[in-house]
């Protein structure tokens, strides 16, 4: 099968080469008729034919060292053109110095020199270009007209390509293009126009039938890429983005990099750069410990502690589920990369003392905890105290215990003046490690402070993306409330890069960016989906215990100051008592039960700003509203 097509390129790179030595002959003679108004005389026109027993084998030969049968027709393009004008002109510059070498009689007229490469590369070029025009008009001619109207935004280079590839889709049919820049507008991309601004998009895409659009932008800055996300978003037109593209392979369509938008498309902020070179001093051949490893961002950090090459990773989880389905991921993504798995509780003192007294890790990423407000509110608030505060001081006392150099708790927007007891708890655990500190000779203690993270278990985006899967309705808890975000993957860079940072102490503050509405991410949701409001609908169920309308990354009396990372703060905290552990083990380690209310009661004695909200506030909803949620109605017969 190699074999015959290795022969049929041979045999069609040969028609071409005798079409090719054709138009030279033909032009040449053509150059003289055009010289002498169509009335040769006989012994110019003699020398002539004369001349094309050396000048055809000096094309056959120019045109081969040119490569011009490398290329097929078929996908004719500048490059090649480029190439064909190029062995035109080499040929004709040979043609004049073997003239001038053999001095013909009659002398070649000057004109000829002129008119034959000009009538030539006409010839060969437009020969080429018509044959492309041909086929892709016999290939897609008639598909053209069948296929999904859609809208390009951005008509430079990056636009170009996409329309050229938009011509051959039998998927796609271009309607024309969008761009800011008022020299574009009004002008045409390969036969097709560009109508307006991007800001017009919701006028064109209804006046030309388009649901479907392609942000071609791949080099423009994030907050343009972000506007016109959100603004296809809101239009009701499904998104597809170009990203930054690396350079393509030959024959590698342009749409093949196309991708669908996502919200983290919405969300986006800047990149996040740290100084790898100094984190790589914290974890490169050392061994790190990372408990809650199965979690969103305590898998992540087990992710990108390994990207440094460790001595040993520790990874400590009690779910056994959780643990192998990280271990399973590590071992195929990081082979070689020696991770240990502990499975087990962080309270168990025998336990922790145990895994680092065999391993001895330099650094503790302590993510292990309980985050889910309502779900720890309510029945499981002294669940939330004990996992969170006293395995905090467990870990934490252990890696003095065993001289560990550093240890970095992973703390919460929702520790800022907290409504809830996770918020209060996580409160707690900041004030151990504070309280730590001051008495600690070998251990630095850090604790780094950030908000939601996109896609992590149990997030919001989550339960939305199911409640759309379900047919909704969506559900938000009141239309003001307000969240930060950011992505898993930012979050971990940054306390990579604060824990290799610190110097014992400090409360980091990551840049969360401004905040989202939650009614506002529900929507856009909702049209990323492809759905409209009219078909799933958003039910406001009201404030739900622990939860507020606005979270806080600085509680009001602390202050900051900046660090030499843009992304990062350093809080200056209220101290904590340094008595904090005298009254505070007895209590976490009474052997009952107490009540959700006589934690909260008791959570007030050890951290002042908490505020216990328990009642579900219902500010600015609509009784509507309200009404039209079963979900509502069946929470309040409950409460």
């Amino acid at each position: 099968m190699d074999f015959i097509f290795r022969y049929r390129a041979a045999w069609l790179s040969f028609i071409v080469c005798i079409f090719d030595l054709g138009a030279v002959a033909a032009v040449w003679l053509l150059a003289y008729v055009a010289r002498f108004n169509g009335e040769v005389p006989p012994e110019f026109w003699q020398s002539a034919q004369r001349h094309l027993l050396w000048i055809l084998p000096l094309h056959g030969l120019v045109f081969r060292v040119f490569g011009l049968y490398r290329g097929m027709w078929v996908f004719a393009s500048l490059p090649d053109l480029l190439r064909l004008g190029k062995a035109v002109l080499t040929g004709a510059l040979l043609m004049i110095i073997g003239a001038a070498l053999f001095q013909p009689a009659p002398a070649i007229p000057r004109s000829v020199w002129i008119l034959t490469p000009l009538f030539l590369l006409l010839l060969m070029g437009g020969s080429r270009a018509l044959y492309r025009t041909a086929k892709e008009l016999h290939r897609y001619g008639g598909l053209r007209a069948q296929g999904t109207p859609v809208l390009v935004l951005g008509a430079g280079a990056s636009g170009a390509n996409l329309a050229r590839e938009l011509m051959r889709s039998s998927k796609w049919r271009l309607a024309g293009l969008l761009d800011d820049a008022p020299d574009k507008q009004r002008r045409e991309v390969h036969g097709y126009k560009v109508w307006g601004p991007i800001s017009e998009l919701p006028r064109w895409s209804e006046a030309l039938k388009v649901k479907h659009a392609i942000i071609a932008l791949p080099s423009a800055p994030l907050a343009v890429r972000q506007r016109i996300a959100t603004l296809c978003v809101r239009a009701g037109v499904r998104a597809l983005v170009l990203p930054a593209l690396t350079p393509l392979t030959e024959g590698q369509e342009v749409l093949s990099h196309v991708r669908n938008i996502d919200l983290e498309d919405l969300l986006r902020r800047e990149p996040v750069t740290i100084d790898a070179d100094h984190v790589a001093l914290l974890l490169k051949n050392r061994v790190a410990m990372v408990t809650g490893a199965g979690g969103s961002i305590g898998a992540e950090l087990c992710r990108q502690i390994l990207h440094f090459a460790p001595a040993q990773l520790i990874a400590f989880e009690i779910s056994e589920y959780a643990m192998y389905r990280l271990t399973e991921e590590l071992s195929y993504a990081f082979p070689g990369l020696p991770v240990t798995p502990i499975v087990g509780d962080v309270k168990d003192t025998l336990l922790v003392d145990h895994v680092m007294q065999r391993y001895c890790p330099h650094i503790v990423f302590h993510a292990a905890a309980y985050k889910h407000v309502p779900l720890m509110e309510e029945f499981n608030a002294w669940q939330a105290v004990r996992n969170n505060v006293l395995g905090t001081c467990r870990v934490a006392r252990a890696a003095i215990r065993h001289r560990v150099a550093r240890f970095a708790l992973i703390s919460t927007d929702k520790a800022v003046n907290p409504v809830s007891v996770m918020g209060a708890s996580k409160r707690l655990a900041e004030m151990v490690c504070q309280t730590l500190q001051k008495n600690s000779v070998h251990t630095q203690f850090e604790t780094v402070r950030f908000g939601n993270v996109l896609g992590s278990m149990g997030s919001v985006t989550q339960k939305f993306q199911e409640q759309i899967a379900r047919g909704g309705p969506v559900t938000v808890t009141h239309p003001e409330v307000t969240r930060f975000f950011m992505t898993i993957s930012e979050a971990v860079q940054l306390v990579l890069q604060a824990s290799s940072m610190g110097q014992g102490g400090e409360i980091f503050i990551l840049d969360m960016g401004h905040p989202v509405r939650i009614a506002d991410l529900a929507r856009d949701l909702i049209r990323l989906s492809g759905c409209s409001e009219a078909q799933i609908k958003i039910v406001y169920t009201g404030l739900r215990p622990g939860e507020k309308l606005y979270e806080e990354l600085l509680a009001q009396d602390e202050t900051t100051r900046p660090t030499h990372h843009a992304k990062l703060r350093i809080a200056r905290a209220r101290p904590s008592p340094d008595d904090l552990f005298d009254a505070l083990m007895p209590w976490l380690l009474r052997r009952d039960t107490p009540a959700d209310d006589e934690v909260r009661r008791d959570l007030r004695r050890w951290v002042a700003e908490y505020a216990p909200c328990t009642a579900p506030a219902l500010t600015a909803v609509s009784s509507m509203e309200i009404a039209s949620s079963q979900e509502f109605l069946f929470r309040r017969s409950i409460l």
